[in-house]
Formats: C-alpha cells, sequence, structure tokens
C-alpha cells in the first residue's frame, strides 16, 4: 500500500482534532495499531479500509491517494486540457495576455515539477488549493461586472466573498503549506530531491521554464519594492 493511505489516515485524523486513542477506540483497533497504519509501519485489511472511509466520510480512492476529492471523483491529468500543450491554439486576447500567460502557466510547470519530485501528497493540496483562491477571486472578481450573472453559478453566497472568506482560506493555505513545508526541511529524503536549488541547477533541471520563472521573480520584485518605497523614505526621515 502507498505511503499516501498512511499520511492521508493520520491527516484525517488531525482534521478532525480527535486523539489517536479515541479514533482508535471509534475503529474497533488498538491505539497502537492505528499509529503503525498512520505510520506505515503495518499494512491494514480490507475491512479496515471500509471501517475507516466511513468513519471519515471519504471514498476508497481518496484514502489510498488515488485522487484529490474525498468524494472519490476521479480526473486523470491526460483528461484535462492542457493549453501549453498546443503552440498554435491562441486564447481571445491581447499579446499582453498571451505573454502574462505563457509566464504563469511556465512559473506554474516548474513549480508543479519541483512538487511532483518532492512527492509529498499534503504540501501539493496545499499548494493547489493556494492557488485555486486566487484563481477564484480573479475570476468571481471578472465575472462580477456581467449585468446578466447566472444565479447559482457560485456556490458560495455574495456576503461572504465580499466579508474576505476566500481571502481567509487562501491566507489558512499558505500557513498550511509553510508548516509542512517546515516539516520536509528536516526531512534529509525530502531536502536530497530538491538539491541544489542554485540558479545552474534549476536552469539545468527546467531550461524551457526557467526563464519565465525569472521574469515573474523580476516583476514581482520591482512592483513589491515600489509599494515598500513609500514606507522606507518614512523610515528614514524619521531616523533624521
Amino acid at each position: 500500500m502507498s505511503n499516501d493511505f498512511s499520511r492521508t489516515l493520520a491527516l484525517l485524523r488531525k482534521e478532525r482534532n480527535i486523539s489517536q486513542r479515541t479514533a482508535a477506540a471509534d475503529l474497533g483497533i488498538s491505539q497502537a495499531l492505528l499509529s503503525h497504519y498512520e505510520k506505515g509501519i503495518r499494512e491494514p485489511g480490507l475491512a479496515f479500509v471500509v471501517r475507516a472511509c466511513d468513519y471519515y466520510q471519504v471514498s476508497a480512492d481518496y484514502l489510498l491517494g488515488r485522487t484529490m476529492s474525498k468524494d472519490g471523483t476521479v480526473i486523470s491529468a491526460e483528461e484535462l486540457y492542457d493549453v501549453s500543450e498546443h503552440k498554435d491554439n491562441a486564447l481571445r486576447g491581447s499579446v499582453m495576455a498571451q505573454l502574462n500567460k505563457k509566464l504563469m502557466v511556465n512559473t506554474l510547470s516548474l513549480i508543479y515539477g519541483m512538487l511532483g519530485r518532492l512527492g509529498d501528497r499534503e504540501l501539493i493540496l496545499d499548494v493547489s488549493n493556494y492557488f485555486s483562491c486566487a484563481l477564484y477571486t480573479v475570476f468571481r472578481s471578472i465575472y462580477s461586472v456581467n449585468k446578466h450573472n447566472l444565479s447559482g453559478f457560485f456556490a458560495l453566497d455574495e456576503a461572504a466573498f465580499r466579508s474576505g472568506a476566500v481571502d481567509a482560506a487562501m491566507m489558512w493555505d499558505k500557513a498550511s503549506l509553510t508548516m509542512e513545508l517546515e516539516n520536509l526541511a528536516g526531512d534529509k529524503t525530502a531536502a536530497d530531491k530538491l538539491e541544489p536549488l542554485d540558479q545552474k541547477a534549476l536552469q539545468r533541471e527546467y531550461p524551457a521554464l526557467y526563464q519565465s520563472l525569472l521574469q515573474i521573480l523580476h516583476n514581482t520584485s520591482g512592483r513589491v519594492n515600489q509599494y515598500l518605497a513609500p514606507q522606507e523614505k518614512k523610515q528614514e526621515k524619521k531616523k533624521k
């Protein structure tokens, strides 16, 4: 059984905020055995997998790491349309839109390439959730100019969206991925998968994507520094 099972089993329990002892009692096994399952030391039988699915209300596919959807919806990577693979496919819009789309798609491809090398399912989910919140916010904000919005198009009501509920979720996802990265920092096996991360290594590993990453880093740093400049000037005046 894959490592995804043990990690997901432990994650589901933590999401419910229940102790290992409580979960073990509810699942009809000893705490020691559940600990072995969650650490990947022992593999459970089918009967336990079924009980765990019922207990945590998830599908077996999710528990076994075959899908990222708890309800069991399975979408393979091959089924998804990948605009980056079609050079002749031009989305409607200006040259500026085309350029920025390519920068974003290439940089995301590089990031997910790194995540794939790490193989940490929880981290991949945290990063994806973080990006999804940003995409959701941008799309819904653009969609709001439509005077004929379809009722029921968004499951999250307008008041919750305007209150910053998605922004709050995004900050939580950022905290979650940061904590997961800190856990990985102490894992020598995980660290070895990404070393060395100098510029030459990145350029060698991702030759077609590297320039897009540099452009994103350069543009973002310059923009943020512009925002910070007035504050820095105020601090200098205070010192004088």
